[in-house]
C-alpha cells in the first residue's frame, strides 16, 4: 500500500480500502506533485496574511477603537482566524513530508480540533454579524435598548461553547495509525465492521455540513434579502453603511472559500459504496481544504480594505510611529553633536551631582 499514506488526513475512506486495492487508483505523480506545491503556496499566504491581518484587526478593535457591538463581533472573528492560523505550519509540514505526521496523537486531535472549531465560529459569528446587521438597520428602536455590549459579549460566549461542542468529533475520533514507512493523521472511527464505522462517518459530515455551513448560510442569506427588500420599499430610508458592506463581502468569501470543502466532504460519504471518486478526491480534497483555510486571512483584508474608519486608524497608527521615531533619532543625533563640540564634557566625564541638592528636587 505504498500510496495509501498520501491519503489525506482531511478524509479518512482510505482506511476501508484493501492493500492491494489501491494500486487501481494511482494518481499521476506530476499532477498530485502540482496539487501539493499549489496546497502548501495556499497555505503559506494563508499563514502570513493571517498572522498580519488577524493581528492588525485585533489590535485595531482590542485597542484603539471604542468598544461597540461590532467591533466585538470582529473582534471575536479575528481571534478564530488568528488562533487557527498558528497552527497551519503544521499541516505545511505534513504535506511537505508527503503526508507524514511527526507531531504524535495528541497534536494530531488538537490540530483537526481547532480547525473545525475555527469553521465553526467563523460561520456562527458571520451569522450573527448577518442578523444583527438586519435588526440593527430594520429595527431600530428595539436595537437601541437591547443591543448593547455585554450582551454582545456574552453571545460570543455562547458562540464558542457552540462551536468548541461541534468540534468535539475531532478529538474523539482523530488518529495517526502507520503505513509502512509513514504515520498519517486520519479519522479512526472505531469500529471493527466497515457499517458501523460508515455511518458514524456520515454523521459527523451530514452535521458538519447542515450545522457548519447551510443552516447559517441560509440565515445570511434570508436576512440579507429582506434588509434588499426593506431598503427598496424605503426608497433609501434606510440607508447601507460601509459596514453592510463589509459584512456582505465576508459573506460572499465565506461562501466561496468554503463550498468546494463540503462538496467534497459530501462526495467522499460515496466511498463507501464506490471507488469511481477515489480519483477526483484524492486531486481535488487537498486543495478544497486549502481554500477553505486561505479563509482565515480574507476576512481582515476585506474589513481593512472596505472598513474606511479601520483605514483611518492604520494611518493615525503609521504617523503616530513614524513621528515617534524622527523624534527619537532627532534626539540621539543632537545628543552626539554636542558631545562632540570642544569644551563639553561628555556624559561620563561630568561631575557627580551633589546628592543632598538631588534628593530635595
Amino acid at each position: 500500500m505504498d500510496d495509501s499514506g498520501e491519503d489525506y488526513g482531511n478524509y479518512s475512506y482510505y482506511e476501508y480500502l484493501e492493500y492491494g486495492d489501491i494500486e487501481e487508483f494511482k494518481v499521476d505523480h506530476r499532477q498530485k506533485e502540482a496539487m501539493h506545491i499549489i496546497s502548501v503556496v495556499i497555505y503559506i499566504i494563508s499563514f502570513v496574511l493571517g498572522l498580519i491581518g488577524n493581528g492588525t484587526v485585533i489590535w485595531v478593535t482590542g485597542c484603539k477603537s471604542k468598544r461597540t457591538v461590532n467591533s466585538v463581533w470582529l473582534l471575536n472573528l479575528a481571534l478564530a482566524d488568528f488562533v487557527f492560523v498558528l497552527f497551519l505550519p503544521f499541516y505545511i509540514d505534513y504535506i511537505l513530508r508527503d503526508f507524514h505526521w511527526d507531531f504524535g496523537v495528541a497534536m494530531c486531535k488538537i490540530n483537526s480540533f481547532v480547525c473545525v472549531m475555527n469553521m465553526y465560529a467563523s460561520v456562527l459569528f458571520l451569522t450573527v454579524l448577518s442578523v444583527d446587521r438586519y435588526v440593527s438597520l430594520v429595527h431600530h428602536n428595539w436595537s437601541r435598548r437591547f443591543r448593547t455590549v455585554p450582551r454582545a459579549c456574552f453571545t460570543s460566549a455562547c458562540v464558542w461553547v457552540t462551536a468548541a461542542v461541534m468540534s468535539c468529533p475531532a478529538l474523539i475520533f482523530r488518529d495517526t495509525v502507520r503505513l509502512r514507512d509513514k504515520v498519517v493523521c486520519f479519522n479512526n472511527f472505531h469500529a471493527q465492521d466497515g457499517q458501523s464505522a460508515a455511518a458514524r462517518h456520515i454523521l459527523v459530515v451530514s452535521i458538519r455540513t447542515t450545522v457548519g455551513f447551510l443552516l447559517p448560510f441560509s440565515a445570511m442569506c434570508v436576512t440579507g434579502i429582506l434588509l434588499t427588500v426593506k431598503v427598496n420599499r424605503s426608497q433609501g430610508a434606510v440607508r447601507m453603511s460601509g459596514f453592510t458592506k463589509t459584512v456582505s463581502a465576508m459573506i460572499l468569501a465565506f461562501f466561496i472559500c468554503w463550498v468546494p470543502f463540503h462538496i467534497f466532504s459530501l462526495m467522499e460519504l460515496s466511498i463507501h459504496s464506490s471507488l469511481h471518486l477515489h480519483n477526483v478526491l484524492k486531486m481535488g480534497f487537498p486543495l478544497a481544504t486549502s481554500l477553505g483555510f486561505f479563509h482565515s486571512c480574507i476576512n481582515p483584508v476585506l474589513y481593512v480594505l472596505l472598513g474606511k474608519k479601520v483605514r483611518n486608524i492604520l494611518k493615525r497608527a503609521c504617523l503616530d510611529i513614524t513621528k515617534s521615531s524622527l523624534r527619537e533619532l532627532s534626539q540621539s543625533v543632537s545628543a552626539t553633536e554636542m558631545e562632540s563640540l570642544p569644551g563639553v564634557p561628555h556624559v561620563q566625564d561630568r561631575a557627580p551631582e551633589d546628592p543632598v541638592a538631588s534628593s530635595t528636587l
